[in-house]
């Protein structure tokens, strides 16, 4: 049980909106700032002397969130709105800009904007582009494959651009702060029996480590890497084998240790910090049960961040991190305030009962990370925090942006290789959440997008709760656009321009309605729109808001009339695709044809799934599929597509089964086998060592347990078991054991005995000797 000294609620960062229109640029300065640094000096913690940029993009999603909500919320949403955030480039079109928001150096220069003469400006910043990215989970996949030519984006056309920004000479002295690849490596530790994690855990390695050096190099950028959340790597079979993984691509950067600041753990997540009515201690008289034996905790005895961060750093050091690192906690969505908050500890004398009712994080399961509800806003963006010192901790940030969904709740069409993940669907009992509903809000947008309800409740539901503030009593409305015209209409779509509206706090937004509804919102004075049905006539107007929420009179109204359509709407689908067929079948790869679809105005592609997953996009009718396990039945299916985006409905499913892999090695292996156990649980380690004079591809390794042992989570292997015969095969990255070379992996297994070592093992049929 660890005792903290919590800090007093009040030094957290909770400012008043001065004048809306300085949003953009408002600097805040934060909880520590006390003393200042030279630009061009590395310091021990960016944030302590130093302001953060406000991203003016989100303030203006505030201050518009805030007008629609209205009222004592919409005053509490405003003076958010002068909060640092982070700017996320979560795919390469990012950088210059797209449609969730501005470009790269777009926020760069605001950052030097809004800088305050030689105080540091801290500019946090999310790198999250890895080829194959966020392999356990789909509502936000991205873009880039796990393949070759995917990290040669990731580095080129990604890294490369951001890192040669950052070092341009007018940024030098920013403080940037780069949140590293969240939900990356710390998939490497548990979810290695994803085929898609097996597939992009070399590129996660690879691509994690080029980011560390070349943003290294660029000389202003302090890096912390991802690190999960106490309920996905807090148990002890989960945190060593992290700080294994964290510690092997650190140090296979060309600068090591120096290209990290520190660990940042919670991000877009909601576990809280503290837990004030739990500690993992014994519970009831009898002394014999724990309270992280409730099934709210599985054995985990991290019940919140401060557990995590202090659990992390411990672990970090003693593997060779310096001393110096930082802990950051993501705060933007654990505060779990409210009118469901505990105020005192359970009385009950039932475990589960009594961590339910003790409990401040209100989710279903601790694996329930999709737009939460019930959720509330945490502490403020604070430097350098007290509430535990063992933790290290740099600061209190927010990584995630409030207001901005994890995921959409059902399938939206879109291509941003964002995929409908069904953790975010309300009515789904996940398998992955021990059959619980999910708990997740209905109705939200793709990931990244702005979901105003999502925001009203976490508001709603802050902890601490927000004070209200002082807000300029700004009640005077812009002026009415003027001169609206519209120009090159087609039979869909009209060019529309008006003149700049006036306004004394300065107009944010402009809202353009057609026949009286709201048809699309623009921060310029023009506006293409689209979607109209051809020779139709429409009215169209546009309206001005500002930064208050006041909104002008209508425009003087345009009327549009459309042309005729010119036959080129295309609203037929192709034909399905027939005759789908499976060429070479190997080990770990399957060649696929089908004949060629029909369509009035001509096929443009072909997307191949595989179990109902998307693994290629090809122009042609073929494609190869890889990184197979051997002896594995998958299930293929082909959609075809059209220029105009209409999608076939699937091809009949072809099942094809791979071929069993390996030959037999002539020389022999040797295993080296240890397990770490404690109560019902263990972890098993192995490294396998080819001994023979030929690589070995393909193989498989065979063994049985003697006690009842069960394997429940592998990582860098696949395990299938049969009673207490096991047999486990490659991940994608391993499969051949070259002469005199090894593998190695790992697992968390269950036991009821003595947990005695297998000692027959065997590797392609062959027996190994046992080191």
């Amino acid at each position: 049980m660890r005792s903290r000294s919590l800090r007093p609620r009040d030094e957290a960062v909770s400012r008043p909106v001065a004048v809306a229109a300085t949003l953009a640029l408002a600097a805040v300065p934060l909880l520590g700032a006390t003393t200042t640094a030279s630009a061009a000096e590395r310091v021990d913690n960016p944030y302590v002397g130093a302001d953060q940029y406000v991203n003016s993009y989100w303030s203006e999603n505030v201050v518009d969130a805030a007008a629609e909500a209205g009222g004592d919320l919409g005053q509490q949403m405003l003076t958010l709105a002068d909060t640092p955030t982070s700017v996320w480039m979560d795919r390469t079109s990012a950088i210059e800009g797209n449609v969730d928001g501005p470009g790269l150096r777009y926020h760069l220069d605001a950052a030097l904007e809004q800088q305050q003469g030689d105080t540091p400006m801290v500019f946090n910043l999310v790198i999250y582009n890895l080829p194959g990215r966020d392999c356990y989970a789909l509502a936000s996949n991205g873009l880039l494959d796990p393949t070759p030519e995917g990290m040669a984006e990731y580095k080129n056309e990604y890294i490369d651009v951001i890192a040669d920004m950052l070092a341009e000479p007018q940024y030098a002295d920013l403080r940037v702060v780069a949140t590293i690849e969240p939900d990356s490596l710390p998939n490497l530790v548990t979810n290695m029996s994803e085929p898609k994690c097996q597939e992009s855990a070399p590129y996660y390695r690879e691509g994690t480590a080029y980011a560390l050096d070349r943003l290294y190099e660029a000389g202003n950028v302090y890096s912390y890497i991802d690190a999960a959340h106490a309920g996905w790597l807090g148990w002890d079979s989960n945190a060593g084998p992290a700080v294994d993984v964290f510690q092997e691509v650190v140090t296979s950067t060309e600068h090591g240790y120096d290209t990290v600041a520190g660990f940042v753990t919670n991000t877009a997540n909601s576990t809280p910090l503290h837990e004030p009515f739990l500690e993992d201690e014994p519970f009831g008289s009898g002394g014999g049960t724990q309270v992280r034996q409730a099934d709210f905790y599985q054995w985990n005895s991290d019940f919140d961040e401060l557990d995590w961060t202090e659990h992390l750093y411990s672990l970090a050091v003693a593997a060779g991190f310096p001393s110096d690192i930082g802990m950051l906690i993501d705060t933007s969505r654990n505060g779990w305030g409210g009118p469901d908050r505990p105020t005192a500890e359970s009385s009950s004398s039932t475990l589960n009962t009594y961590v339910d009712e003790s409990r401040v994080d209100r989710r279903t399961h601790r694996g329930a990370w999709c737009n939460p509800a019930g959720a509330g806003l945490g502490e403020r963006p604070t430097v350098n925090p007290t509430d535990n010192p063992a933790s290290h901790l740099d600061a209190y940030v927010w990584v995630k942006p409030p207001g901005e969904s994890d995921g959409n709740s059902e399938e939206i069409p879109n291509d941003q290789g964002k995929s409908f993940d069904r953790m975010c669907d309300p009515t789904f009992a996940s398998p992955k959440l021990d059959g619980k509903l999910t708990g997740a809000l209905g109705g939200a947008p793709l990931a990244g997008q702005w979901f105003q309800d999502q925001f009203e409740m976490l508001v709603t539901n802050a902890y601490p709760p927000i004070d209200g503030g002082s807000v300029d009593p700004d009640t005077e409305a812009p002026t009415a656009p003027a001169d609206l015209a519209a120009t090159g209409t087609t039979s869909t779509s009209t060019d529309l321009t008006w003149g700049a509206s006036s306004d004394d706090t300065g107009v944010t937004r402009y809202t353009v309605l057609v026949d009286g509804a709201e048809a699309g919102t623009s921060a310029t004075t023009s506006y293409t729109l689209t979607g109209l049905t051809p020779s139709t006539t429409y009215e169209v107007t546009v309206t001005a808001r500002d930064a208050a929420g006041n909104v002008s009179a209508a425009s003087a109204p345009v009327t549009v009339t459309t042309k005729e359509a010119t036959g080129g709407e295309d609203t037929q689908a192709p034909t399905v695709p027939t005759g789908l067929a499976a060429g070479e079948v190997t080990s770990s790869s399957v060649e696929l044809t089908w004949a060629a679809a029909d369509d009035d105005t001509g096929v443009a592609g072909y997307r191949v799934h595989r179990d109902g997953d998307l693994v290629a996009d090809v122009t042609g009718t073929s494609a190869t599929d890889s990184g197979l396990a051997a002896d594995t039945a998958y299930s293929y299916t082909v959609t075809a597509y059209d220029a105009a985006g209409n999608a076939s409905a699937a091809s009949d499913a072809l099942s094809v089964t791979t071929e069993e892999g390996g030959t037999t090695p002539t020389g022999g292996c040797t295993v080296d086998y240890s397990a770490n156990s404690w109560n019902t649980g263990f972890t098993g380690s192995f490294v396998v060592t080819n001994d023979s004079d030929a690589a070995i591809d393909g193989w498989e390794l065979t063994f049985t347990f003697a006690d009842g042992q069960t394997v429940d989570q592998i990582w860098s292997a696949q395990a299938s078991q049969s009673g207490s015969a096991v047999t486990i095969t490659p991940a994608a990255w391993s499969t051949t054991i070259p002469a005199g070379g090894s593998v190695t992996f790992g697992f968390n297994g269950s036991h009821s005995g003595t947990n005695t070592a297998p000692d027959d093992f065997a590797l392609d049929g062959v027996a190994c000797d046992i080191a």
